[in-house]
């Protein structure tokens, strides 16, 4: 008995030690203010979905004039806008897209088909609502650019994001709340 329990401990500990990291890892992979996949997270699975999926959709947002909002009311009014924009995108995303927060004020999607999305400007009208904090209404406005994967001659996560960078900055030109493809 005494060798089976000698013998199972070090693989109990293993198994512990594995959870654990897994965890970390897990953790490690997502933002800890908005709960959305970080850049590194959400670009393995992005990815896996470009190279497989012939309908996918990839889009950025980025929040128009964030730093007055941080600014005028404080970085406590600024997390709130951004945690709102995390869950109004993932509920635009549904269950089969992945959306993350690729720093400060820049979010990104990716959608294996956007037949199963409301669309673009549905996002676009989601992300400008106002944000309720400390009894206050925060205006809030974003600039969506879009990519279908169809559009891209080679269809790589480099080449889409790359593309939405690019229709979102046109959104912007043509000023802001704006969205583009």
């Amino acid at each position: 008995m005494d060798t089976l329990i000698a013998a199972a401990l070090p693989a109990m500990g293993w198994a512990v030690h594995s959870g654990l990291l897994a965890r970390r890892l897990a953790t490690a992979r997502r933002d800890p203010l908005t709960g959305l996949h970080t850049r590194s997270g959400w670009t393995t699975r992005a990815e896996h979905l470009i190279a497989r999926r012939p309908a996918a959709l990839v889009v950025l947002v980025d929040l128009d004039d964030f730093k007055a909002v941080n600014d005028s009311h404080g970085h406590a009014a600024g997390d709130a806008v951004l945690a709102a924009t995390a869950r109004r995108l993932t509920a635009w995303c549904g269950p089969h897209g992945i959306a993350a927060r690729l720093g400060g004020d820049e979010f990104a999607a990716i959608v294996p088909d956007p037949t199963h999305t409301p669309g673009p400007d549905t996002l676009r009208e989601a992300l400008a609502q106002p944000v309720e904090h400390a009894g206050r209404l925060l205006p809030v406005s974003a600039s969506v650019g879009c990519c279908h994967r169809t559009d891209l001659p080679v269809p790589t996560l480099t080449d889409a994001l790359s593309a939405a960078d690019t229709a979102m900055y046109a959104a912007k030109g043509h000023g802001r709340r704006n969205t583009h493809n």
